[in-house]
């Protein structure tokens, strides 16, 4: 019995100590209670009827005191002064400043990146912030009009807070490392649907696509950028659902000189917040097999767009750029195409290009 009744105080003191949210309440409803208790024993009739004294206490013990409702007895006046006013306006105080505490302790969360959201699902992941580059990324996201309306994660090992608090869909997370399970299950990896490794440098964008690979759902899909070209070959080469990107500057560069505003054009082509941009689109379960010819036609006409080449996976290893017009197009298939923006599967007459 000792026993039992020195761990119960060890635990009351826990909760005293630190006025846990279970202690408040189980206090405020005795307190709520013994006032109830002794209203009815003074005689208020007028103040025990249950919703009516629930209005009563909290305008009473707030001291808000609109005076429609007040005990009438003697006795009742002494135990509203002496009991409900002065340990209730204390539970009142502790109460509020409990629930400030709360909101503080959330909105820091929320800056220092140490939330949880391992109930996203099919949102998109931005591993590595750049001050300049990553806010472009979710620019270019964002500008997408017809865009699936999921969550942005922004995960950074970096010491900062959050730098885009003024962005209502990105989300912050700061991990102790991109590679560890407990962090990645943190932020829902295996559950997210588009990821995106921009790290610090080559060596941790290469870790952390390999280590992202296996273990992200069936159908989600990576993009990894470099700058040296080495790694690129070698995560291609063992990693199908990793597409490789890196620095083109050298080609741009040519194609300017050779051709004069070829780098507008790639401007153009990547960036969904002026002009056309290139988008994809993959043929759904079911299509009949097409021509390429139909389709170019077709999306020409109905949505003012270009096709430009034929993939056969996500990260279009084996792309045919502008093929013939009797090429054929399978279900599963994903078209390139050139769009002021983009055109979603239901909105393509499927049934008259087979």
């Amino acid at each position: 019995m000792p026993i039992i009744f020195k761990r119960f105080m060890v635990l009351l003191r826990a909760h005293v100590d630190k006025a846990s949210w279970q202690l408040l309440v189980t206090v405020t409803t005795c307190h709520l209670l013994l006032v109830w208790g002794l209203l009815y024993y003074a005689g208020e009739q007028a103040l025990i009827a249950p919703d009516t004294f629930i209005y009563y206490y909290i305008v009473t013990t707030s001291t808000v005191g609109y005076g429609d409702f007040s005990a009438t007895t003697n006795l009742g006046r002494w135990i509203v002064a002496l009991v409900q006013i002065p340990f209730g306006l204390a539970l009142f105080g502790i109460l509020l400043g409990k629930a400030g505490q709360f909101m503080t302790f959330w909105i820091r969360r929320a800056m220092t990146g140490d939330k949880n959201f391992n109930h996203l699902r099919n949102h998109i992941i931005i591993f590595g912030w750049h001050s300049i580059r990553t806010k472009k990324m979710i620019d270019y996201i964002l500008a997408d009009t017809k865009r699936q309306d999921r969550r942005i994660v922004l995960a950074v090992v970096d010491e900062i807070e959050h730098p885009l608090l003024s962005y209502s869909e990105v989300d912050f997370a700061r991990l102790s490392s991109f590679t560890d399970d407990d962090e990645l299950a943190r932020i829902a990896t295996s559950a997210a649907d588009k990821i995106i490794i921009d790290g610090q440098d080559d060596d941790q964008t290469f870790t952390t696509a390999l280590k992202l690979s296996p273990m992200v759902q069936k159908g989600a899909h990576i993009s990894a950028h470099f700058v040296d070209e080495s790694k690129v070959a070698l995560l291609r080469a063992h990693c199908q659902n990793v597409e490789c990107s890196s620095s083109k500057s050298a080609e741009i560069l040519v194609r300017a000189m050779q051709d004069p505003g070829s780098s507008r054009v790639q401007e153009e082509l990547l960036s969904t917040l002026h002009g056309d941009t290139q988008f994809s689109l993959k043929l759904p379960v079911g299509v009949k097999t097409c021509q390429f010819g139909a389709l170019f036609h077709y999306f020409k006409e109905k949505h003012d767009a270009i096709l430009l080449g034929v993939a056969h996976d996500l990260s279009a290893q084996n792309m045919d750029l502008n093929p013939p017009l009797d090429y054929p197009v399978n279900a599963g298939d994903i078209l390139h195409y050139i769009a002021a923006e983009r055109v979603l599967p239901d909105e393509v007459a499927w049934q008259r290009l087979s």
